[in-house]
């Protein structure tokens, strides 16, 4: 049986471009691969069809070879194909066609760099660090020094790993690409190179005070600016203050993590600040003005209307948190809390007994409360 015309094979015209060939490639190697058609007996043998022309016109010289002669290129010897026989184009060898398909599907995802070279400098990670400030400082926001823990680039070798700062070599056992192959059925399998750990260099002499690592443990300080309402949970990242990259590659990020403390008297809630405050039975009774504090330092003045209950809530406006990004600031909400006297004295005693007698029709929440109550044994009884 004669051999398809290998741009028929691939759904491509002759003018077709490099980009073009692959695209279509890749299209036929996934859409007849023999795990995805159990139920064509013709898929691996079509599979491999498009395996064997992609060979061919992916590279300008086999595809030049064979616009010229077509198949009869690659036949009888005339042409560069049949590699040790076995490997021919005529066998259907399609791994080395394939592993460059697989490499532009998955290479992103397994973190790989294809071609060559490899990861000669691997980028440093990255840091966190937990913070934790008070209410104030968020309010107003700080500048802060804190001691980071993390590891830096050797000073002795200049962060190169190797002694007196030589040039890393090429790993033997890649060839520098960081990764090696190996065949497994269909597949050609890329894995990281056991003996550079994917870097592609090895050190024949390390630094003797980073063991070759190109970099060391060390305790490093840093000046923090904390913006003015920061809250817990608030990220902050500072570039390139993570770790030494390893052997010359780039710093990892810092990232530090806001916790503000609870307050003693404030209550935070968004940008809003809220603050119970408790007040005499005869304050809220008769009403009058109170001074509660801020979260600024100062002072603010509340007027307390007469006949308050616990719970009520007054508003000073502007006292509350300013927000992150601009916008504005909050409001400060008063929570009235009632306070029921207690260690009466005799003549505190008397008083009270006097005016809760004479105080039956100033309770409307009682009287309005019992009636229901009265109402509600009524209907029982009934």
């Amino acid at each position: 049986m004669s051999k398809r015309d290998f741009y028929e094979v691939l759904g491509v015209s002759r003018g077709a471009s490099a980009e073009e060939i692959k695209k279509a490639y890749r299209t036929k190697a996934k859409e007849l691969h023999p795990d995805r058609n159990s139920d064509n007996p013709r898929a691996e043998s079509q599979f491999k069809e498009a395996n064997e022309a992609y060979e061919v016109l992916k590279d300008a010289d086999k595809k030049a070879a064979y616009d010229r002669f077509g198949h009869a290129a690659f036949e009888g010897g005339m042409g560069g194909g049949a590699r040790g026989g076995r490997h021919g184009f005529g066998g259907g060898d399609f791994s080395s066609a394939f592993s460059d398909v697989f490499d532009d599907l998955f290479g992103d995802f397994m973190g790989g760099q294809r071609g060559g070279g490899g990861r000669r400098a691997a980028r440093g990670s990255d840091l966190r660090y937990n913070l934790k400030v008070t209410l104030e400082e968020a309010y107003s926001g700080l500048q802060k020094t804190i001691n980071v823990p993390t590891a830096v680039a050797c000073s002795a070798c200049s962060g190169s790993g190797a002694e007196g700062g030589a040039e890393p070599t090429a790993c033997p056992t890649c060839s520098g690409m960081g990764k090696v192959r190996a065949q497994q059925g269909f597949f050609t399998v890329e894995r990281t190179c056991p003996t550079c750990s994917g870097l592609g260099q090895i050190i024949k002499n390390p630094c003797k005070s980073c063991s070759g690592a190109g970099r060391v443990e060390k305790n490093r300080a840093l000046n923090v600016n904390i913006p003015a309402g920061v809250e817990t949970g608030t990220r902050i990242r500072l570039a390139g203050e993570g770790e030494a990259g390893m052997r010359g590659g780039p710093p990892g990020d810092l990232y530090i993590f806001v916790e503000v403390a609870a307050h003693d008297l404030f209550e935070r809630d968004g940008v809003n600040l809220y603050c119970r405050v408790p007040v005499s039975m005869a304050k809220a009774a008769l009403g009058g003005a109170i001074e509660v504090p801020t979260i600024d330092g100062g002072r603010g003045r509340v007027h307390i209307p007469s006949g308050s209950q616990s719970g009520r809530q007054m508003r000073l406006r502007g006292k509350g948190i300013p927000a992150l990004r601009g916008g504005g600031v909050g409001d400060m909400f008063i929570e009235l809390a009632v306070e029921t006297p207690v260690n009466l004295t005799s003549r505190q005693k008397e008083i009270l007994r006097e005016f809760e007698d004479l105080s039956e029709d100033n309770n409307p929440e009682t009287k309005s409360f019992f009636s229901t109550v009265k109402s509600f044994w009524d209907g029982m009884k009934g």
